[in-house]
This record gives structure tokens, C-alpha cells and sequence, in this order.
């Protein structure tokens, strides 16, 4: 839930991911289930559109108070773009997590982080990418530079 106050706030950064111990450990299995939250917590700054679209008050009037919504092409196509996918968060019938050998989400962390340790392919980054960067570190080193030769025409 602390992930939710800095993103209320419209901070594009969320500090602490797979942080334990105050920030003295940390865990692949924690970052992953952070992202997690914070994968969520995105979702819900997203919002909802509400209008005549997505009201849908000619469903509404179709289907009745106690009609099937579920059976709707509307619901269907607004309810797959609405919810928020997971991928260490089981969401299914208890019978299906049973099924699959009953995992915790630190467990299901852990074998995920382990296939990403085990298969990971980074993607190298284009040349015009890298001469970004480059540009921006020159550009970091000359103001350190200028800094320094500053403070010490300035030091006593």
C-alpha cells in the first residue's frame, strides 16, 4: 500500500522495491512481487472512462436489474481491458491452485526469479541509445568538473 501514496502524488518513482529489512536486504522474490503491486497500482491511476460508451445505459435497459451482464458483448469486451492481469497473484478457484501444487506467492516469486536468473536475454541497446547515455555522462562529468575547479577557486 505504500506503493499507492507516491503514485497518488504523481511520482514517477516508487522507492523500495525488493527491499527488506529497511533496505538492508533485498529479494529477488520481494522485487517481484513489488512489481506486482505496483503493475496494480498503476492500473488504478489509469482510471475508468465513464461515458455513453462505457455506461452502456442501452445494456443496462436490455438486460434488466437481474439479467445476465456477464453474457454481454460489452461486458466482455470492457471487462478484458478494465481488469488487471497478474502473473504471481492466483486469481483462480481454489480447486485449480490446489491442482498446481498449492504455491504460496513468495514460492511462485522464487521460481519465477530463478527462470529469470537461469533465462534472461537482455536486449543491447541501439547506438543511438548509447550515445545518449554517453552525451549525458560527458555532459554530468563536465559540470562535476566545473564544480570542482569552483569550489576550490572559492575555498579559504
Amino acid at each position: 500500500m505504500t506503493s499507492m501514496l507516491p503514485a497518488l502524488t504523481g511520482s514517477n518513482v516508487i522507492y523500495g522495491m525488493g527491499m527488506l529489512e529497511m533496505g538492508m536486504t533485498m529479494s529477488y522474490e520481494q522485487l517481484l512481487i513489488d512489481q506486482e503491486i505496483v503493475k496494480m497500482t498503476r492500473r488504478i491511476l489509469h482510471g475508468i472512462p465513464v461515458n455513453k460508451e462505457t455506461i452502456a445505459l442501452d445494456v443496462i435497459k436490455a438486460v434488466g436489474p437481474a439479467g445476465n451482464y456477464l453474457s454481454q458483448r460489452h461486458t466482455l469486451k470492457y471487462m478484458r481491458q478494465e481488469s488487471s492481469t497478474t502473473e504471481l497473484i492466483n486469481r483462480r478457484m481454489r480447486e485449480n491452485w490446489e491442482a498446481n501444487g498449492s504455491k504460496d506467492i513468495s514460492q511462485v516469486a522464487r521460481e519465477k526469479a530463478i527462470d529469470v536468473l537461469e533465462n534472461y536475454k537482455v536486449d543491447p541497446l541501439s547506438d543511438d541509445v548509447k550515445k545518449i547515455i554517453h552525451d549525458i555522462v560527458e555532459e554530468g562529468e563536465a559540470e562535476a568538473e566545473e564544480m570542482r575547479k569552483f569550489k576550490e577557486a572559492h575555498t579559504l
